[in-house]
């Protein structure tokens, strides 16, 4: 039997002895017709839990309207999802990163178990997003992902505001300079309505990367979440996936080296989130394709920053979607030789041939120019040196400085060092220690946006203090920050030797993280070093420790 586009889903729904299989599905509303068309799973992250996905029923409602009018049946089911910014400085921050294994494990089982001739993804947060692509790396059937889209900005007293402010408003509020109210009306305000985190934090530099790489169509899933153009572009979604099936055009034939280095200068270019490092190694692992953290700082230094986005300049997700979006900053890469135009997307079209389609608002002040770029290269830079031997990812955007030397404050917990720093112990010119936070010790490399904004919200130690750990930093972290420090502090990595006072010196110039003390000295430290007791010994927990691989390798299990 040949019907276009239906392969996969053929030995269970055709032929006399898959009667029951059908009936189990027609009790289900499918009807005879239904079932004999290509099947399309739609894995949805919707949750009550968070404005990033609480509107995702609604996405997929406009998405199985297109694929339904292009031919498909869709099939909707759920996996599982954590708010970041609700975990955020608690217990729950560790499942974060877990939850991306978890997706890319359930949609992978979900679509394997039901043989799906085609499959979407819908994210909104952070980790929802690498783990269906992740997903469909594995499963290599046509498919895509897309965005649920950012959140409107926040307005108080006139101004843009996003759930950044409320996290340095915590510190502010800690340190006196603001009193109860003014935190209460940010947080009343920060937040309008559904969408993920408004910055070119994680989620948004993720549906970003997603576009550039191909796997998300170009500047259709960028489209935000309450704009009233989102169900027709939710809906053209569909229509590009059926295309994409009867095609049979694949994720193995888009995401490619090419695709994935296009996506590492668009994170340059755009100034993106540190997490960007973590999800595209874990890609790539997932098709097979040689990837290296070094390959980030290479394509940085060469790539200029050119997207005055939030948390280092100061626009929104919304306002670059409203410039031109990623078809813009396609163009600019492609035009400027930063980017190869020749790769493949999920259209069918090539990128260069979804940047000729962009349309640049005039007199836009969002996405600059190579030839007057903010800053003359991207925003990550990767150290190495006797502290980081695999190195570790800074976020140098919003960096105000090319070095730092100073004494270690050390903490082995999150909740130790925030302590600290409300409490107004941490000084100028100190650099922050948070050990033991890395994949394994954490578990789950929590992010640290609580201490970070508490560090940014007080100018006087913003500019003078250095932060370095095992563990990761929000999309939304600014500042002079060091994370994924690897090997991570648990498998007794160099970080698990510093003590406090011990100088620490970062290079950036020079691309280095020096311990300063004698190799002898690091070596007698370690001697003997036994980890500490793990802080989840059973569950899902204990396993995601027992495989999960190095910071340097993508956190991958």
């Amino acid at each position: 039997m040949t019907i276009e586009g239906k392969r996969q889903s053929i030995p269970l729904t055709e032929g006399p002895d898959r009667a029951a299989a059908r009936s189990y599905l027609r009790g289900v509303g499918y009807s005879k017709e239904d079932l004999h068309k290509p099947i399309i799973g739609i894995a949805n992250t919707w949750t009550e839990i968070g404005t990033c996905n609480v509107h995702l029923h609604e996405i997929a409602a406009a998405l199985k309207e297109g694929i339904r009018e292009a031919g498909g049946t869709p099939m909707e089911f759920n996996t599982v999802t954590i708010s970041d910014g609700i975990t955020m400085g608690t217990q729950g921050m560790k499942a974060s990163l877990v939850s991306r294994e978890v997706i890319a494990d359930s949609i992978e089982l979900v679509a394997r178990g039901n043989l799906f001739d085609g499959l979407v993804g819908i994210g909104g947060c952070d980790k929802n997003m690498p783990g269906i692509i992740m997903a469909l790396c594995r499963l290599d059937i046509p498919g895509l992902m897309l965005y649920g889209g950012s959140i409107a900005p926040g307005k108080l007293n006139g101004v843009d505001i996003t759930i950044q402010n409320v996290f340095e408003g915590i510190g502010s509020f800690a340190a006196g300079r603001i009193d109860e109210a003014a935190l209460e009306a940010l947080e009343a305000n920060a937040c309008p309505g559904a969408g993920a985190c408004g910055g070119q934090f994680t989620a948004n530099t993720m549906a970003m990367s997603a576009e550039i790489l191909g796997i998300s169509p170009a500047h259709l899933s960028g489209v935000p979440a309450t704009s009233p153009d989102k169900y027709a572009a939710t809906r053209e979604a569909g229509h590009i996936l059926m295309d994409a099936v009867r095609a049979n055009r694949r994720p193995s034939q888009i995401i490619t080296r090419k695709s994935i280095e296009n996506t590492i200068a668009s994170v340059a270019a755009s100034g993106g989130s540190t997490n960007a490092v973590l999800h595209l190694l874990a890609i790539a692992r997932e098709m097979g394709i040689p990837l290296s953290i070094d390959d980030f700082d290479a394509i940085s230094k060469r790539t200029p920053y050119i997207c005055d986005l939030v948390p280092a300049g100061k626009y929104m997700a919304w306002h670059y979607q409203a410039a031109g979006g990623s078809r813009l900053l396609a163009k600019r890469l492609i035009d400027a030789g930063y980017a190869d135009g020749s790769t493949l997307t999920i259209s069918g079209k090539t990128l260069a041939q979804e940047a000729a389609l962009a349309q640049e608002t005039p007199g836009q002040v969002v996405i600059h120019t190579f030839e007057k770029p903010i800053k003359p290269n991207g925003g990550l830079v990767i150290l190495k040196g006797n502290l980081a031997p695999e190195g570790c990812v800074m976020k140098i955007a919003a960096a105000d400085r090319a070095q730092h030397r100073g004494p270690a404050r050390v903490f082995d917990t999150e909740e130790s060092c925030f302590a600290a720093v409300q409490a107004g112990q941490i000084r100028p010119g100190d650099v922050v220690v948070i050990r033991y936070e890395g994949p394994k010790g954490g578990p789950g490399m929590r992010e640290m946006l609580q201490v970070t904004a508490a560090i940014s919200s007080n100018a006087e130690l913003s500019a003078h203090v250095a932060l370095l750990t095992d563990g990761r930093f929000s999309g939304a972290t600014r500042g002079f920050t060091a994370g994924h420090v690897a090997p991570e502090a648990f498998v007794g990595g160099p970080i698990a030797a510093v003590r406090e006072g011990d100088i620490i010196e970062f290079d950036i110039p020079n691309r280095k993280l020096t311990l300063e003390i004698s190799d002898a000295e690091m070596a007698a430290r370690l001697k003997g070093f036994k980890p500490p007791a793990l802080r989840w010994p059973a569950g899902v927990f204990r396993k995601y420790v027992d495989r999960v691989t190095s910071a340097s390798e993508g956190a991958t299990t």
